[in-house]
This record gives C-alpha cells, sequence and structure tokens, in this order.
C-alpha cells in the first residue's frame, strides 16, 4: 500500500470468490466490504487466480517475471503450492520454516505480548496487528533498498522479510537488557521501566500521560503541578533515584493529578516543555485539529461502499505530492486489465482462461 502511494503498480493476487481472507473479518462492513479490508488496500489492482489450475499458476509467474528480475511474490507462490500456506510468519528456512502463524502467534513467539499489558496481569495483544505492520515498514525500506541496489549494480535482489525477524528487531532496549545483563522483562501497563514518571495517569474525567524524560523536565512537571517540594527531595533528584523510589512518587503524582481535569491539566502544561497528552479515544484522535493538518483522514470514491475514509499515509514530502490514491479493489477487478495490459495476452487467450476458471474478472463495475 505504501508503495503505491508512491506511485507503484501494486498487483494482488487473490482466490477467486472469496479472495483475501481479510475481506470476511468484520464486522463492521462498508455494503459487501469489510472495513478492514478496506483499511489497507487503496492503490492496489486485483487479480483473481485459481492457483490450484496450471494455467492460473502460469498466469502468477508471468505477473511475477514481468519485469525480468527475481521477485519475492513469485517465491511465495511456489511455497504455496507445495505447502498451501504462504509462509512469511517465521523466514524462508530454518526449523520453523514451514510452520503457519499470524499477528497475534507472532506476537506471543517473539516476546512482544509478553512485554504487554498491565503490571502483574496477564500478557496483552496489541490493539492493532503491530507485527503485521512492523513487517510491511521493513518489507517497504527493503524494497526501496533493493531498487537502489539495481540502479547501482543492474541486479535484483531477494527479500526474505518475516513476521518473527521483523517483531524481534523491535524489541529494543528490551532486548538489550537481557542480552548484556540478563534482565528478564516484564508488564508496566503505560509506565516505563528506566523513566519515572513516564506513563499514564487518571485525572478527574478521563487519562493523560506525562513523560518526564530528564531532571530537568522533572523539576518542570512539579512546578507545573504546584508540587516544587519534590525536587528538594534528594529520592527524586535524579532520574535513577526516581526509578529506585517509583512507588512512593507516583502515587504522590497520582493523587495530585486526579483533582483536575485532563483539560485543566493539558492547559497548565501548554507550553512547559513538559511532553504530555490526552489517552484518547478514536473519536478524539480524528477530532484532533494535528490530525486532520496531517492529512491522516483520507477519502475516497469505492465502486460497492461509496465514499469511504481511511488512515492517509504518515509521510509528506517536501518537493512531491503522491497522486492520488484509488480505492481498494473488488475481487478480481483488474483481472482483464493487467492480463491484457501488464502481460499483452489478446482477447481470446483471456476469453480462454476465463472460461476454463483458471482466472475470474469480476462483474460487478
Amino acid at each position: 500500500m505504501i508503495l503505491g502511494d508512491l506511485g507503484a503498480e501494486v498487483v494482488k493476487v487473490e482466490r477467486p470468490g472469496a479472495g483475501d481472507d481479510t475481506r470476511a473479518w468484520g464486522p463492521p462492513f462498508i455494503s459487501s466490504e469489510s472495513a478492514y479490508f478496506l483499511s489497507v488496500n487503496r492503490n492496489k489492482k486485483s487479480v483473481a487466480v485459481d492457483m490450484k489450475h496450471p494455467r492460473g499458476v502460469e498466469v502468477i509467474q508471468e505477473v511475477g517475471s514481468t519485469n525480468h528480475e527475481p521477485d519475492f511474490s513469485l517465491f511465495h507462490l511456489n511455497v504455496h503450492r507445495k505447502h498451501k500456506q504462504p509462509f512469511i510468519s517465521y523466514g524462508q528456512t530454518g526449523p520453523q520454516a514451514q510452520s503457519p502463524g499470524y499477528d497475534s502467534i507472532i506476537s506471543a513467539v517473539s516476546g512482544m505480548m509478553h512485554i504487554t499489558g498491565p503490571q502483574d496481569g496477564e500478557p496483552v495483544r496489541p490493539g492493532v496487528a503491530m507485527t503485521d505492520m512492523a513487517t510491511g515498514l521493513y518489507a517497504h525500506g527493503a524494497v526501496m533498498a533493493a531498487l537502489l541496489q539495481r540502479h547501482n549494480t543492474g541486479r535484483g535482489v531477494h527479500i526474505d522479510c518475516n513476521l518473527l525477524s521483523s517483531q524481534v528487531s523491535c524489541l529494543s532496549h528490551i532486548a538489550a537488557n537481557y542480552l548484556n545483563a540478563g534482565k528478564e522483562a516484564r508488564r508496566w501497563g503505560t509506565a516505563h521501566e528506566s523513566i519515572v514518571p513516564y506513563q499514564g495517569f487518571r485525572t478527574k474525567d478521563g487519562y493523560i500521560i506525562v513523560a518526564a524524560g530528564n531532571d530537568k523536565q522533572f523539576v518542570r512537571m512539579c512546578q507545573v503541578m504546584f508540587m516544587v517540594e519534590l525536587t528538594e527531595e534528594p529520592k527524586y533528584k535524579t532520574n535513577n533515584l526516581r526509578v529506585q523510589n517509583r512507588q512512593q512518587l507516583l502515587q504522590t503524582l497520582s493523587e495530585r493529578l486526579l483533582q483536575e481535569n485532563t483539560a485543566y491539566w493539558l492547559r497548565r502544561f501548554q507550553g512547559s516543555g513538559v511532553p504530555v497528552g490526552p489517552i484518547n479515544s478514536i473519536q478524539e484522535v480524528f477530532a484532533e485539529p494535528q490530525v486532520k493538518h496531517n492529512g491522516l483522514i483520507q477519502e475516497m470514491q469505492h465502486p460497492a461502499a461509496g465514499l469511504i475514509a481511511v488512515p492517509g499515509p504518515a509521510v509528506r514530502f517536501s518537493s512531491f505530492s503522491p497522486s492520488g490514491p484509488t480505492p481498494p479493489p473488488l475481487i478480481g477487478q483488474h483481472t482483464v486489465q493487467v492480463l491484457r495490459d501488464t502481460l499483452s495476452y489478446s482477447d481470446d487467450v483471456i476469453k480462454a482462461l476465463l472460461e476454463s476458471g483458471a482466472v475470474a474478472q469480476n462483474e460487478a463495475i
């Protein structure tokens, strides 16, 4: 989807009939389309191909080799045919290369779920598929690097981008704490194990995050909250000491923040240099002026669902603006177009493929 935002032609290969599994992940549905599918499939052309049909396999192989470069989607096709499962969860080689998995499975195996959740509570799955998202972002960067490599050397490369590697790489300092100091991780809720205060607090009418990332910010925070006496306490003088004495300090801060509502505290902290923010509901997120300013609500006209809105691209460029998005496709919406324009198939060949059931064209539009 991100590559499509940047102008790439993205061909999504789906099985005829049901298509991508996420088309059924609902409710909610907008007309016949799941909101889940709509959220991550703009800028793609859908080609419906029966991968069990010999001619269908040939079609996909030709799509994968159109540019005469190694293509990782073609590799996954071969794996899919052999094992009936595209194994991108653990990697393309190794002892678990043939094991199936979803975001939640790899979130658990990678340790992400172990460190997510309330203190002393059960492990929690992140609210969105962060492992899937991280892998897509890594893949986007890898593809761009591969294109640069091809530009410099004239040769393409094969990319192995999988869920497990992506999520373990994202363990960051948690991994370093264990690998270098033997420190096992635990769940901290909204808190940070190495910075205090750096977490969410309840207010009179909601929640607020306060992040005093250094000693200067801690002093300023105390001034804003009319608690200057805390800055004179020897046990709170440095972050290291605040981490050691976190329980009493957090209890004191919690009692103070609970005395006023969220809007009051946001006004108090404004311009202070101390990072704070409300814990917004999704409704409140899309009412935020900065969210609107950053163009994070993207609308488009869908052939079946009508006007839809999805989160817009995260990155803006100074010298160009990506062209307007195309809506998420219907199953097989572009089958004939890709066969004709990309693969240069004749009308007779396309007709034969359609009649054989090797491919399918959506006739709804």
